[in-house]
């Protein structure tokens, strides 16, 4: 069998692994999953954290998802760009929808700068067959309306506009008046100047959760298709994963504020977020996933890391699945590294810059498909060849990585940070989003101006896990967080398609 045929069985054995989103837990999955846990520090709060989220966190998924109602943001969003909003949708009976989208000129939505009105109509198709859990839909637009909120950007909008959109901007624009940008009889479309498009709408899936094990504390989550990292080409995506939830107006978590805030907004009343600092990005402790979290091409994952801020090591743990509940493990990896200190970043306000290095991982492959992709690759270019077994860890940094994964080490790559408690107290750490066209940011104008999930801070201690104490070495870490970057080379081996599911799923703990 070539490589390529078994990337193609190992993307549909992962399929029909664990079809089901309401399955069962496996015993053979939990006694994997606890025994890859085992070798973390016992019974630590990350350990639990981890083990709650693959029992299900009480997380139920609405296959078809019922949209109807007002979703609105939780927090101050970023965008490629970057760009910072809120986001207030209301899906109505009829299939019709208004969306508002609220810009700003700060990252924490304190200066709105124009608010985007969009009406249509959505149509909910199936399943969808990419990303597991999600459903696809259609769009259909009937008006894009713009209202400025200060004369500066009132002046700027409309100069632009006139250039690109001429006849549609008669004279000068105001604030707070609202404006034409599309609609089906105008005749014009000045949207696309924007690099305007809601194919985020083509991408759904809803999750519902009782907090805290109360059954009267009800949060609603709707996810909508990811954005494109290249504003030039967001005309053109179709989304293969989510953005940050939106929550439903009437079923939110009551200690958020911003939900509040923004549920009472309009496009002549934007919201206006409570203001806050910016926090130090201190990488140090540990921080874990707080779901099961997708990544673009079928990807799903939780992450564990631990920062060594004394001597700028750190230590990533990767858990991979097959199901967009993250049940059935397929493969874990183990990465350590070296980081920078970090710099604050003069392109994205909030941001910190770090610089990673990669040299070392460990993988352990899980099921038997994953085993046999790793066993069917000629040479010794991915551990020792036709060695692997289920549930045995195997370290590839002496083969310069794992062709059959499409890693190569070493590595460097330029990373975005930043850090912010949220409504309970707890410190959230974001890293960059990776970009869309399965490039790695390895050099520094690659750098990412968005931000993935965040994790959440587990533990203050970094005290080093029974992995790194196996190798003694005071070699530089590993630093495990590029996709297509450690795989020069390798399109012999994989086609892209495949390598999009295969290596980010795989490497990207911020894929």
């Amino acid at each position: 069998m070539g490589p390529k045929s078994a990337l193609i069985l190992v993307a549909l054995l992962g399929w029909a692994d664990g079809s089901s989103l309401h399955h069962s837990d496996a015993r053979s999955s939990r006694l994997s999953l606890e025994k890859t846990f085992g070798r973390l520090v016992k019974d630590s709060q990350c350990q639990h954290m981890l083990k709650h989220l693959h029992n299900g966190a009480r997380i139920t998924v609405q296959m078809p998802p019922n949209v109807e109602g007002h979703w609105v943001s939780t927090r101050c969003e970023v965008r490629p760009g970057p760009e910072f909003l809120t986001r207030s949708y209301s899906f109505f009976s009829n299939n019709t929808f208004q969306a508002h989208q609220f810009y700003y000129e700060d990252n924490h939505c304190t200066r709105p700068t124009y608010t985007l009105v969009i009406r249509g109509r959505l149509r909910l198709r199936q399943a969808s067959w990419i990303i597991r859990g999600g459903t696809e839909a259609e769009y259909h637009l009937h008006r894009v309306q713009m209202v400025c909120h200060t004369a500066t950007m009132a002046k700027e909008l409309s100069q632009r506009l006139n250039r690109s959109c001429r006849g549609a901007v008669k004279g000068p624009w105001e604030p707070n008046v609202i404006h034409e940008l599309w609609s089906e009889e105008g005749g014009f479309d000045c949207s696309r100047e924007l690099n305007f498009a809601m194919h985020e709408l083509q991408l759904l899936r809803v999750e519902k959760q009782y907090m805290h094990h109360n059954l009267d504390h009800l949060v609603e989550e709707l996810f909508l298709g990811d954005i494109h990292t290249e504003p030039s080409q967001r005309l053109y995506y179709k989304p293969s994963s989510y953005q940050t939830a939106l929550q439903n107006a009437k079923n939110h978590d009551q200690g958020c504020i911003a939900c509040r805030i923004i549920f009472r907004s309009d496009e002549f009343h934007p919201p206006i977020l409570p203001p806050r600092a910016d926090l130090t990005v201190g990488l140090y402790g540990q921080w874990v996933s707080q779901r099961c979290e997708v990544r673009p091409e079928v990807l799903f994952l939780t992450r564990h890391f631990i920062f060594h801020d004394k001597n700028h090591t750190w230590e990533g743990h990767y858990y991979h699945y097959s199901d967009p509940i993250c049940k059935h493990l397929t493969f874990t990896i183990y990465a350590r590294g070296r980081y920078s200190r970090g710099l604050h970043s003069t392109r994205v306000m909030g941001g910190t810059e770090f610089v990673f290095k990669v040299n070392h991982m460990r993988v352990t492959p899980m099921d038997l498909a994953t085993t046999s992709l790793l066993n069917v690759f000629n040479g010794n270019e991915c551990g020792v060849q036709g060695s692997w077994q289920v549930g045995v860890e195997q370290d590839v940094t002496v083969t310069n990585g794992c062709v059959a994964l499409g890693i190569r080490l070493p590595h460097t790559e330029y990373e975005l940070f930043r850090m912010e408690q949220d409504s309970h107290g707890r410190y959230l750490l974001y890293n960059g989003q990776r970009p869309s066209d399965g490039s790695s940011p390895n050099r520094p104008e690659r750098r990412a101006t968005s931000y993935q999930m965040p994790l959440v801070q587990c533990s203050a201690n970094s005290h080093m896990s029974d992995f790194s104490r196996t190798d003694g070495s005071d070699r530089p870490l590993l630093h495990h967080n590029d996709c297509t970057g450690w795989h020069r080379g390798s399109h012999k081996h994989v086609m892209v398609a495949v390598t999009a599911i295969v290596t980010c799923l795989l490497l990207c703990w911020n894929c």
